[in-house]
């Protein structure tokens, strides 16, 4: 089955709110291909491999989290920038991309779908904007063991940081990008945040805070939102979904 392209980024919109958003990257529609989608990919980031993986399996569309234009970043096609576009245009597959509304979204959003996977309880956003969120586990549980839990979901690349003694319990995260809320997490009185990434200066924040820091990739922690709203988009409109991962230890 095939759907008009503007019916599907219409629903988006709709589900995920990008206006209220103050983002540095465009929000939907990026590159435009064929008019009717029957066939989604979803995806991290829109790579080259992905973009050679939508092709190549008969996507309309290729959804990502990360899409290809930024804020005040090239816009000049040359280099990378250029082949990425080309393939699309050629193909005639269309570039699908929510970035911060993605990250934020009560429960197709990487907060929430993350907070799902690690058996954290999710406490009601103070606003639909809030990129970092809190919530609790339904019993304490110590650094070592949290870590373990991460290693098991997302993967090796998972690292904790400071050397608080204390029992998690509660406990703040953003994926991604999120390290500089750590102080507004530590000044709600968490035990613990959990980002994709960190920065040197944040190594000594979580130890000056008295605060276990944990990373888990910003790609591993991401995984999540695009494949929700993947579902999301199969089931009101029953079209394919499939999702593509590249491995990224970053």
């Amino acid at each position: 089955m095939s759907v008009d392209r503007e019916r599907i980024i219409s629903a988006c919109n709709k589900a995920l709110r990008p206006e209220l958003f103050r983002d540095y990257a465009p929000n939907g529609l990026q590159v435009e291909g064929r008019d009717s989608i029957g066939d989604i990919l979803t995806a991290v980031s829109a790579s080259q491999a992905a973009i050679t993986k939508a092709i190549a399996s008969g996507a309309d569309a290729l959804l990502v989290h990360h899409g290809i234009f930024w804020g005040k970043g090239e816009t000049r096609l040359t280099g990378t920038l250029r082949e990425r576009v080309a393939a699309l245009l050629s193909a005639g597959v269309n570039l699908l991309a929510w970035h911060l509304p993605l990250d934020a979204h009560p429960t197709l959003g990487n907060n929430a779908r993350l907070a799902q996977l690690l058996g954290i309880t999710q406490h009601p956003q103070e606003k639909p904007t809030d990129l970092v969120v809190y919530g609790e586990f339904a019993s304490p549980i110590d650094g070592e063991k949290l870590l373990e839990r991460l290693h098991a979901s997302l993967g090796e690349q998972a690292c904790c940081y400071g050397e608080s003694n204390r029992p998690i319990k509660t406990i703040g995260w953003c994926t991604g990008a999120g390290s500089d809320f750590l102080e507004e997490a530590a000044g709600r009185g968490v035990d613990a945040f959990l980002t994709g990434e960190a920065s040197e200066r944040h190594f000594h924040l979580a130890h000056e805070l008295d605060i276990h820091l944990f990373t888990g990739g910003h790609h591993a922690t991401e995984r999540y939102g695009v494949q929700a709203l993947g579902e999301f988009i199969a089931e009101a409109f029953g079209v394919n979904h499939s999702f593509f991962d590249q491995p990224n230890p970053l």
